[in-house]
């Protein structure tokens, strides 16, 4: 049985929590590493203790693991062993009482507007033929304008922006859907980019290939562009904005989306929503922007604070 508890584990998270595939894949590939160092030791998923796991972990650390890779790993190991002991497979669960590494929340790294706006002049004059450049202007004003996630953005069907609607529907994390708006710059290149990939599938259609129902198709497996495929075209567009690639990927719109946002008024509920986040804790990480307008609204508009010489 304990060969099976794996697929089994990643078949229920799917099922009953309808978990993104990047989600289950990751899950995979951590319990299927964990697996693995059982092996080593001689024992495997259904005999290992507390104390396999906790060697586990400081192997994990001896390694250079960073912490928040070690941190997730046990997350999925715990969660496994807690699948199992509800499944009548073990009648203990090792892992329950095993506290991890403590994750330290990072501020996420960000753009100015003006590292942004030069961003979006890059993505308009990078390409090779002006589909390309529609595309590429497409995807960066919609990624700035929304906030979604990169999955979100390159797995977006056509049907959703057809009608140049104001709002979109979205489909994210765990099944959620939520509704984003559209800005005018938004729009304006998304209409631009439709006209050129209606134009490309019906070329399709008429040469007898597959067609696409994503907005950025693509003739891979998935249908649609990739996730890797958009990164590298980061990086690209990144050094013709004169940014460094190291510091820019495509989740650090997603960041500057709601740092701009909150920098400029906008309420942190509101944010939350769109950036789709379950908890409002984890839109908390971006309170960091609100310090100096906080100082503002102190001394610049507080009754007592007046400026002296």
């Amino acid at each position: 049985m304990a060969r099976n508890w794996i697929a089994r584990f990643l078949e229920a998270i799917q099922a009953e929590r309808d978990a993104a595939r990047n989600t289950v894949l990751s899950y995979a590939r951590d319990l299927a590493d964990f697996e693995a160092f059982l092996a080593k030791r001689s024992t495997g998923l259904e005999q290992a203790g507390r104390s396999d796991i906790e060697a586990y972990l400081i192997d994990q650390a001896d390694q250079g693991m960073a912490q928040t890779t070690r941190a997730r790993r046990l997350s999925a190991i715990r969660q496994l062993y807690r699948f199992a002991f509800l499944e009548g497979w073990r009648t203990d669960d090792p892992a329950a009482l095993i506290k991890g590494p403590k994750r330290h929340r990072h501020l996420p790294g960000s753009l100015s507007e003006h590292d942004v706006d030069a961003l979006l002049d890059a993505a308009a004059t990078t390409g090779r033929t002006d589909a390309e450049r529609a595309r590429n202007i497409c995807l960066y004003q919609l990624l700035y304008a929304t906030g979604l996630r990169v999955t979100e953005l390159v797995s977006l069907p056509v049907s959703a922006v057809r009608g140049d609607p104001r709002m979109i529907l979205v489909r994210g994390k765990g099944g959620r859907e939520r509704m984003v708006p559209l800005s005018t710059p938004a729009r304006s290149a998304l209409q631009e980019w439709l006209r050129h990939r209606d134009a490309d599938q019906e070329a399709a259609r008429k040469n007898g290939r597959a067609q696409s129902g994503f907005l950025f198709p693509s003739r891979g497996k998935h249908r649609h562009m990739t996730r890797e495929r958009f990164f590298l075209l980061t990086k690209e567009i990144t050094a013709a904005a004169g940014l460094d690639p190291a510091a820019v990927s495509p989740h650090t719109l997603r960041h500057a989306f709601a740092t701009h946002l909150l920098a400029n008024g906008a309420d942190l509920r509101v944010i939350q929503t769109l950036l789709g986040h379950a908890s409002i804790a984890t839109t908390e990480i971006y309170t960091h922007v609100l310090e100096s307008r906080m100082k503002d609204l102190v001394f610049d508009r507080h009754p007592l604070a007046e400026h002296r010489d």
